[in-house]
């Protein structure tokens, strides 16, 4: 999910309540147990996503983009900065006291965003598409506000590393086999 009203990086996002709860941009989540200094953690963390998922207005239409895609873009800098950046998101979701399960779903959007992140190119829009920070925010405040969700969690990383080890198993083979063809090719087996 991502911001589309083009509000102020410093401003709450207003999710119906209206109360002084809401997380921050680009969450669109409330905390109504949240204490202030968590609310106020919970804001900057907001801001940090909204900065590197939704800061600009793609032009002519209502979809935002951060600035996570375009540093990306840049020759020798990569996604080095940018991932440092989600990693701090993730970090201070742990002291907040987000359950381990959601930090490990969370490490996991992190790991997906690293590694299709990482395609020149390819990556970059799929980073403008997957706006992991924004995710990571929305999960850590949902799972401050509902820690029962936390097995929900936990059942998403199972399936979804068990999903990433078959493919990297399929892959694997594949490069197998055509490192085999290739040999039988050029007449070495």
């Amino acid at each position: 999910m991502s911001r589309r009203d083009g509000a102020a990086p410093n401003a709450a996002v207003d999710t119906g309540g209206g109360t002084d709860a809401d997380v921050g941009v680009g969450t669109g989540v409330e905390v109504e147990g949240a204490d202030d200094d968590e609310r106020a953690e919970l804001l900057a963390l907001g801001r940090l996503s909204y900065y590197l998922d939704d800061l600009f207005r793609v032009p002519g239409t209502s979809y935002r983009i951060g600035l996570d895609p375009l540093v990306g873009l840049v020759p020798g800098v990569g996604d080095v900065p940018t991932s440092a950046a989600s990693a701090y998101i993730v970090a201070r979701a742990a002291a907040l006291g987000v359950p381990r399960a959601t930090l490990a779903r969370m490490l996991l959007v992190l790991v997906v965003d690293a590694v299709f992140g990482s395609l020149p190119l390819v990556g970059d829009v799929f980073d403008a598409v997957w706006k992991a920070n924004t995710r990571n925010v929305r999960l850590a405040a949902t799972r401050l506000d509902e820690p029962e969700g936390a097995s929900l969690d936990r059942r998403y990383v199972v399936v979804v590393t068990a999903l990433l080890t078959l493919l990297l198993v399929l892959v694997g083979v594949g490069v197998g086999v055509a490192a085999w063809w290739a040999l039988v090719r050029v007449g070495v087996v």
